[in-house]
Order: C-alpha cells, then structure tokens, then sequence
C-alpha cells in the first residue's frame, strides 16, 4: 500500500455522497489485510508498518463515517483550509437564526420544557439536514469548496448547539 488519500484506502471515489455499506464493507476488507494477526510471524520492522497501515485505515474510516468530517476533509483535500479557530464569518441570515436558537437554549436552561426541548431539537435536525444537503451539491456538483467550508463551519454550530441540547437534558 503506498499512501494515498482516505477514499482510496478503500477503492473509493472521492465523493461526500457516500453509501455506508459499501464504506464499511471495503474497510472490513482493507482492515483485514493489515490487521496485526496476519504479521504475529513477520519481523519487528513488518510488524509496525502493519500497525502503522491498521492505524491509518482505521483514521480514514472514522473521518469517512462521519458527513461532517468526510465534508471537512473534502475541503481540506481541495486546499481549502476551514479557518474553524479564526474565521467567525457567516452569512447575516444563519447569524440571526443562531441568535434565536440561543436564546431558545437560554429560555431552555432557566425554564426547562420538554415540549420546548423536542421543537428546538426538531429545528436543529432540519437545519443540519439542510446545511448536509447543500454541502453535498457544493462539493459533489458543483466543486465549490469555499462555499463548502462556510457551510461547513455553519455545521459545526450546530453540533455544538446539539451538544449543548444534550448537556442540558441530561
């Protein structure tokens, strides 16, 4: 194996469409050939780039799993560096939704509603799948990676607000 991006580890186009199965089966596989059992025999130096390649596949795995990651990554491959620790900018129409839904979270935290938790929960999920299916189209159609990872960012908002969601219920 000679080091290639995460999609080719497992004989993939790169692509944030993604069939599940297909990912997982062909890390079954890819795991299969590295795995460290198949080495108990071979030499110390053998025996680490097995673990190195075992470590590597997995890595690939767990980022292609995950939509957010995988969109991260595309991003990422194309040059785009997502700026997640200096570049706040997003457009005034998500920033102003993103106020709300903070002080949704707010009303949350001082007044706990189950009926209010399940309909800002219910937003968030619809907001999520529409950022997902824009960043589909922007990195598989359209190849707009900047766009893509203003999106993306937009996306981790809201994991942290979910998380935030999560934290609060339990």
């Amino acid at each position: 194996m000679t080091q290639e991006d995460y999609f080719s580890y497992f004989g993939l186009k790169p692509a944030f469409a993604l069939d599940r199965d297909v990912l997982d089966a062909a890390w079954r596989q890819a795991a299969a050939r590295v795995h460290p059992d198949r080495f108990a025999t071979a030499g110390p130096a053998e025996k680490r780039v097995a673990m190195q390649w075992a470590s590597r596949i997995n890595e690939a795995y767990r980022c292609l799993r995950s939509p957010l990651s995988r969109a991260r990554y595309l991003c990422e491959q194309a040059g785009v560096d997502l700026q997640v620790e200096t570049n706040t900018a997003m457009r005034p129409a998500f920033l102003m939704q993103q106020m709300e839904w903070r002080e949704a979270l707010d009303e949350l935290r001082e007044q706990p509603s189950t009926e209010a938790a399940a309909v800002l929960r219910q937003t968030l999920a619809q907001a999520e799948a529409d950022i997902q299916s824009d960043v589909a189209n922007l990195l598989d159609k359209q190849q707009d990676y900047e766009t893509a990872a203003a999106r993306v960012r937009e996306w981790m908002f809201l994991e942290r607000m979910e998380q935030a969601m999560s934290d609060l219920e339990a």
